[in-house]
């Protein structure tokens, strides 16, 4: 669990913003791209047929 410390401001127009200590806002931003990597993840291994190719194969049929 990520414990936050939230502060409100009021901008002049009195849409409400939030502010975050720095080190707070770099864990929740470090946990998002983690969330990120897992979906991506889960997206390509449901594509996965299971072909594989050697590396040596990839990088001769890339130059030609």
């Amino acid at each position: 669990m990520i414990n936050i410390h939230p502060q409100y401001i009021v901008d002049p127009s009195g849409k409400k913003l939030v502010v975050l200590p720095q080190n707070e806002f770099e864990t929740l931003m470090e946990a998002f791209d983690d969330q990120n990597d897992i979906r991506l993840y889960d997206e390509a291994k449901k594509e996965d047929d299971g072909t594989r190719i050697l590396l040596a194969d990839y990088l001769k049929n890339r130059l030609s």
